[in-house]
């Protein structure tokens, strides 16, 4: 009885995947000759067309809103990045996206052939428990991603052949939206591992985790923007763009939390105060 159960769980997952599948890949790879590539490579292509998607459209959007819509209103003239810069840096991203791809691919993986603690509909546990298990599963995010971006700084040669390649946007005229995914491919990888590692720590919804990946591009682009949305205690552009001057503060992923416990945090608030 326990068998059939989990061999159910586990078709629910290869169910939901393709599913995923077929709505980007259905209307891009014509007569669903998709179907007869190798499940990861169906996963693979899926997430390479959707993150590529996301990205570019996301970052256009943000960029035409914040340069050209609103000039001057939320960024100085004299710190809009150069087109060229944001063509470089789309440049330095898409050479990466097709590794990035990978990791949600794997977990992907990993999920369907049960060796994660995933479930694959919140009826299975109730709201309550899902509420729980998703708090804890931010939480380890946040540690995890929050060492994982220290320890790139902090290991010389991390920072040397990895971290530095994103470090080279480190003022406001060449922060931008598509700075988001410019990384080396292995450090992208490895500051979105902490996603996976919390797949075999807590029950994990797995609809909720692809979701939460694949906001990890619409949330770097955000924190690239230089603009400082004060609302705590979200780790912003405001705490970011510190980040990317000063090289040893602000290491944190969604909220401030983790660098105020290890003493990394600076406030964007003291900063404007030290300006006037």
């Amino acid at each position: 009885m326990g068998t059939t159960i989990a061999a159910e769980c586990l078709h629910q997952f290869v169910e939901e995947t393709d599913w995923y599948n077929g709505i980007v890949l259905d209307a891009l790879v014509p007569g669903g000759s998709w179907k007869r590539l190798p499940r990861p490579l169906q996963s693979w292509l899926r997430n390479y067309i959707g993150g590529t998607a996301l990205y570019l459209v996301s970052g256009f959007l943000w960029c035409f809103h914040i340069y050209y819509l609103k000039r001057n209103v939320y960024i100085p003239k004299d710190s809009i990045p150069s087109n060229k810069a944001m063509l470089l840096q789309i440049i330095v991203a898409m050479k990466a996206m097709p590794w990035y791809c990978m990791l949600p691919t794997l977990s992907e993986y990993m999920v369907e052939n049960g060796w994660t603690r995933c479930f694959s509909s919140v009826v299975e546990v109730g709201w309550p428990a899902y509420i729980v298990y998703q708090t804890i599963y931010l939480l380890i995010v946040e540690f995890g991603i929050y060492w994982m971006h220290r320890e790139l700084h902090d290991i010389k040669p991390l920072y040397k052949y990895l971290h530095a390649t994103h470090h080279i946007y480190n003022k406001q005229n060449t922060l931008s939206p598509f700075a988001g995914l410019a990384f080396h491919p292995l450090d992208g990888i490895l500051q979105a591992v902490p996603h996976v590692i919390a797949l075999f720590l807590v029950p994990s919804h797995f609809r909720t985790h692809i979701l939460l990946l694949f906001c990890e591009a619409v949330w770097t682009a955000n924190i690239h923007d230089c603009i400082h949305g004060k609302i705590w205690p979200v780790m912003g552009a405001g705490y970011h763009t510190i980040h990317h001057t000063t090289y040893r503060h602000n290491y944190g992923h969604y909220t401030v939390w983790m660098d105020q416990i290890f003493g990394t945090l600076r406030d964007p608030e003291e900063e404007f105060k030290k300006a006037d």
